[in-house]
């Protein structure tokens, strides 16, 4: 059946079933009236007595190369009472590489086991949350990480299937072990195996390729501030984002016992990924956003808006994926960081998250489906919704730069121009030094402002600015940035905790036990009086400009033509403030510089930006129809300079 039609199907067959349902996932104590469909599951279920157990499953490679196939370690916590009724659970896995390393969530919890090697502590709140209602939580050790064996190769064949095989054995279709070597096989005899994804980060982005496999039993799958495709983590169109490659993570993260078998993963990761940006096998291996055709699951996507670890092309190019093959989606959209949404908006994400699993793995009509696509957070912790996501009247608009009054502060408009404008790369100036000096002729940028806005202009999805160029120099790096100009109250994204304060009161969201307590540091937003917002940003190195894929050396003095895709967002640029647009050369500490320092001079007549505006063109003039005047000079205030220092995408 088309995907797209998958929730108007199935209802009534929910509806018709909903005894059967009852039966196999509620006690009688929570069974609502007679006849009456369940609509939540309720915590009925002892967590103290839950089953607490490990299972080794076979994944079928050898990555290690030692003669035998890899088996990855998966901790479970599942209720006691279903199974000794005879009935069956749906489970909820989160299969990550963080759990011995790194830590997982704002406290950076660990895996902790009792003598017998079964789980004492599950990082996070699902394990305390939803097995008092029916679900088995399942923690899975990426190959390679922690108590699995193999070995880390970021995103790549052994990183999916540690989780693939999990989702096949709980739906009987691969061998699970007692033991990490020998042992008896163990079925699971326990799960209906109805399985939802989740996870931040790394986490979140193997529940994107797992979906990626089309996998028979992932129902759903809920990616946090996840990478769609490990390219653009790492390149933006040539432009390196890090000054490391997927190796430099693999080591970050694997096991002493990984380190120890795992040289020749590592130099493959090397030879694979070079820092000239060019993309190779490596990468499209690891692209899921190519098999978006294969996805069975729902997906309910979390990201930042201002997150600059997993930057927002990757949400964005996997979010229109989806949508072009009809896949189920819902979407929240926070102005914070790499931030996870209990840390910010706690109370709503629990609540919508259950909703979300009772719906999509205990089949419950409880109208989430009918609810508002889109979660949009406007301003810190004030929230708008829309019915589907971008905005139905969003249309590429085409918003062409001008020449002003004064050298290299020019005007935003409509209408094609004629000129040029010339800068040097800096690689000692930042988006945040740019947009301060906006309304000042500097050597290292190139801006252009709308006139003050008459009324609110939305942004929604993914731009594209298209630059022609002209270098002096055979290489060089373009940024461009889009900028809300104009007084606000924003998240603090560029502070260390990226628009969050963690605060001394703990609050709890299920049941604890001595080793595993549900109660978690409450959190606040973490905000700053700004004059200016970023809302979006995109980087290239000039020399992909015939093949994004493979960059080659400029000749000094020939104009260049680029297209950059800048980050997905959904933004309001308020009545009074302008929409500018900035294109310049190393943004820093978010790109790495050229081998050489460029000026390079625009051809305005054909450089443009294709904007998702809501209400297009029409919307944009009518916003625009005040007389264009030049900005005082001064410097604005904004947050501090971003910064990637950090390499690994954290949870």
């Amino acid at each position: 059946m088309p995907k797209r039609t998958r929730f108007t199907i199935w209802r009534p067959f929910v509806i018709a079933a909903v005894a059967a349902l009852t039966a196999a996932f509620l006690s009688p104590v929570a069974a609502q009236a007679a006849g009456a469909a369940p609509r939540e599951s309720r915590p009925v279920y002892s967590y103290a007595d839950a089953i607490r157990e490990a299972v080794w499953v076979d994944t079928g490679l050898d990555s290690d190369g030692d003669g035998k196939t890899d088996r990855v370690a998966a901790d479970i916590v599942r209720p006691a009472e279903p199974a000794a009724q005879g009935r069956k659970v749906p489970v909820i896995m989160d299969a990550s590489p963080y759990y011995s390393c790194c830590g997982r969530g704002n406290e950076s919890q660990l895996k902790t086991y009792d003598a017998d090697g079964n789980i004492v502590r599950m990082p996070l709140f699902y394990d305390n949350f939803f097995v008092p209602r029916g679900y088995a939580v399942v923690g899975v050790d990426l190959a390679g990480t922690n108590r699995s064996d193999g070995c880390v190769d970021v995103g790549g064949r052994s990183d999916i299937q540690s989780a693939k095989a999990v989702v096949d054995w709980l739906n009987g279709r691969a061998k699970a072990y007692s033991s990490r070597t020998g042992g008896t096989t163990v079925k699971a005899t326990w799960t209906n195996g109805r399985t939802g994804m989740i996870g931040k980060s790394w986490d979140g982005t193997i529940a994107n390729g797992v979906a990626a496999t089309g996998v028979k039993g992932l129902q759903t799958i809920v990616p946090i501030s996840s990478i769609s495709s490990w390219y653009d983590y790492y390149f933006a169109q040539g432009a390196p984002l890090y000054d490391s490659g997927p190796d430099w993570l693999a080591g970050a993260v694997e096991s002493d016992a990984a380190y120890a078998k795992c040289a020749a993963v590592q130099q493959k990761l090397v030879d694979g990924a070079p820092r000239t940006g060019d993309w190779t096998g490596l990468w499209t291996e690891r692209d899921y956003v190519k098999d978006a055709s294969k996805v069975r699951a729902s997906v309910f996507l979390v990201h930042g808006m201002q997150d600059l670890n997993v930057r927002t092309k990757n949400f964005g190019q996997w979010w229109d994926a989806l949508a072009k093959n009809g896949v189920e989606r819902k979407i929240w959209l926070s102005q914070t960081g790499h931030v996870d949404p209990f840390d910010y908006r706690r109370g709503a994400w629990v609540d919508t998250l259950h909703r979300w699993f009772d719906h999509e793995l205990l089949g419950y009509d409880n109208g989430i489906d009918r609810e508002p696509m889109a979660d949009v957070e406007r301003h810190p912790d004030q929230w708008v919704t829309s019915s589907v996501w971008p905005p139905r009247g969003t249309q590429a608009t085409t918003l062409r730069p001008a020449t002003g009054t004064r050298a290299g502060v020019g005007t935003l408009g409509l209408s094609r121009s004629s000129g040029t404008e010339t800068f040097t790369d800096d690689p000692r100036q930042s988006e945040t030094d740019w947009a301060a000096q906006i309304a000042t002729p500097t050597s290292d940028k190139a801006g252009f402002l709308t006139a003050p806005l008459t009324h609110d202009l939305r942004l929604s999805g993914s731009s594209k600015v298209t630059v022609t160029a002209t270098p002096t120099t055979s290489t060089a790096h373009l940024t461009a940035v889009l900028v809300d100009l104009g007084p606000d109250t924003i998240r603090d994204y560029a502070d260390a905790a990226e628009g969050i304060t963690t605060l001394t009161d703990r609050t709890c969201w299920g049941e604890s036990t001595a080793g595993d307590s549900a109660c978690f540091l409450e959190t606040a937003a973490k905000t700053k009086s700004v004059d200016y917002t970023v809302l979006s940003r995109g980087w290239a190195d000039l020399g992909t400009y015939a093949d994004p894929g493979k960059g080659v050396p400029l000749t000094p003095g020939k104009a260049y033509t680029i297209t950059l895709d800048l980050a997905a967002t959904d933004h309001v640029v308020p009545k009074g403030h302008r929409l500018a647009l900035i294109v310049a050369g190393t943004d820093k500490d978010l790109i790495d510089p050229p081998s050489t320092t460029p000026t390079l001079t625009l051809d305005l007549s054909r450089t443009a930006a294709r904007v998702p505006l809501v209400g297009g063109a029409a919307a944009f003039a009518r916003a625009t129809s005040a007389s264009w005047t030049a900005p005082e000079a001064g410097a604005l205030t904004g947050v501090r300079a971003p910064h990637t220092a950090l390499r690994v995408p954290l949870s």
